[in-house]
């Protein structure tokens, strides 16, 4: 909702990042440091300065205290921080915590869930394929009554496929749920299963007959499950789940930003390479439980890699509390998003590519502005002592001195705003090119 947005956005912009532990540590020396040297600084001129020595003194000893400027620095991170994730929303990228503006720069490893993420999430049947003898049109009414009790996107294309058929699906009852398995439930008597390989093989179904022509299948991109009738292998049925027209673009501009790409899906290997083959992503992760994404993400993790993680399910949640950074699209499950660091309206990957643009452009804005705000410290509070009246005769007045610290805060609030101006990386309207295989299926035969 609009006030859940509005409620993120401040969130972020309220948010202390990880860098501003440095800024409060120097902060929190400085005023007592600034006092100390305004002392030191009247002591010296009443010591050895020139007639009037009381009036130097005074003058220099005030223009000290003055020309410091604590509010440079302690403007530097938060103006950066607010006009960058203001940016972002108008963007489409809600960073829910402030720290992830940060931790996304110093990510090297997106990692993708397939479903709804590089896929639309909205597959289609395209092939049913019976063991001989039995009836295509009775085995897949069976398969589809058992999966219209299921709410996955695979089951609802299934059911949605044997209706455009015209194909009457009974009633099943007794219907449970193997998560990262399969289905099963009681159909006309017969005990009906669907489900990948390994739940087959867990119920003592022989699939050698068909292990072919399901690894043909996936070899296309298309996701291949068994179905079993009181205990025999009847057939496999494939649906394909078109990659968003993004995808590919978006992935591209990943890599070209020195990110490496993965995938981690429940899959198997044949299905999740001929996507990755489409799309370019370079790691492939497949066969991945549920559970087992966090496992996964560890694994990238070797040699100390940062990961950000971006899903859109429910079984998302895990991986994208469990990452340096989690990036949920926003079309996703309100689970997902309430377990993510970054939230993506645009529901696609262009919103990750202009999510790191504008960490990593804020990011640097922040460091502009610290070494601003320390190097007019450092080199004006000595001008203003009157290190230059030796050598010159010049003596920094206390109104210049106001004039210089005023300067100060007003340049870092010019180049916070300077992110205003950030373009988005990618364009709404992902470019036209050859389409993608995967895109295109072929009717259920």
């Amino acid at each position: 909702t609009l006030a859940q947005i509005i409620r993120m956005v401040e969130d972020a912009q309220g948010a202390k990042l990880p860098i501003q532990g440095l800024v409060d540590r120097v902060t929190l020396w400085f005023v007592p440091a600034v006092m100390a040297l305004a002392a030191l600084t009247v002591v010296v001129w009443l010591l050895v300065g020139p007639d009037p020595a009381l009036t130097f003194a005074l003058v220099a000893g005030v223009s000290v205290l003055i020309i410091a400027c604590p509010c440079a620095m302690g403007l530097a991170t938060p103006t950066s921080i607010m006009v960058g994730t203001g940016r972002a929303a108008e963007m489409g990228v809600l960073f829910r915590k402030g720290d992830a503006l940060q931790e996304l720069s110093t990510v090297n490893v997106i990692a993708l869930d397939k479903t709804g993420t590089v896929t639309e999430g909205k597959p289609t049947l395209t092939d049913v394929i019976v063991a001989e003898g039995f009836d295509r049109d009775t085995v897949l009414g069976l398969i589809a009554a058992v999966e219209e009790q299921s709410e996955h996107p695979i089951a609802e294309a299934i059911v949605r496929g044997a209706r455009s058929e015209g194909i009457a699906v009974p009633t099943a009852s007794g219907f449970r749920s193997v998560t990262g398995y399969g289905v099963a439930a009681m159909v006309d008597g017969k005990e009906v299963l669907v489900g990948a390989d390994r739940y087959m093989i867990r119920e003592n179904v022989v699939i050698a007959s068909l292990v072919d022509t399901e690894k043909d299948l996936a070899s296309r991109g298309r996701t291949a499950l068994y179905a079993a009738v009181d205990g025999k292998l009847t057939a496999v049925i494939a649906v394909a789940d078109p990659v968003k027209p993004a995808s590919r673009d978006a992935i591209a501009a990943l890599h070209d930003r020195g990110f490496q790409v993965a995938m981690i899906t429940g899959d198997k290997q044949e299905t999740a390479e001929a996507i990755a083959r489409e799309t370019g992503i370079d790691q492939v992760i497949a066969g991945v439980l549920p559970d087992g994404k966090v496992a996964a993400l560890d694994d990238l993790r070797a040699e100390g890699r940062k990961i950000a993680f971006v899903g859109d399910g429910i079984n998302d949640a895990p991986a994208l509390a469990h990452a340096d950074v989690g990036i949920a699209i926003g079309t996703g499950t309100d689970v997902a998003i309430e377990s993510a660091d970054v939230v993506l309206m645009s529901g696609d990957l262009r919103g990750v590519v202009n999510a790191v643009e504008v960490s990593k452009r804020t990011m640097s804005n922040i460091r502009q502005n610290l070494v601003w705000a320390f190097g007019y410290n450092v080199a004006l509070i000595p001008v203003a002592a009157g290190v230059l009246y030796p050598a010159f005769g010049l003596l920094l007045s206390p109104v210049f001195a106001a004039g210089a610290m005023a300067l100060s805060s007003v340049s870092v609030l010019t180049n916070a705003l300077r992110l205003r101006r950030i373009a988005p990386a990618m364009n709404e309207t992902p470019k036209t090119g050859t389409p993608l295989t995967q895109a295109h299926t072929q009717p259920a035969e």
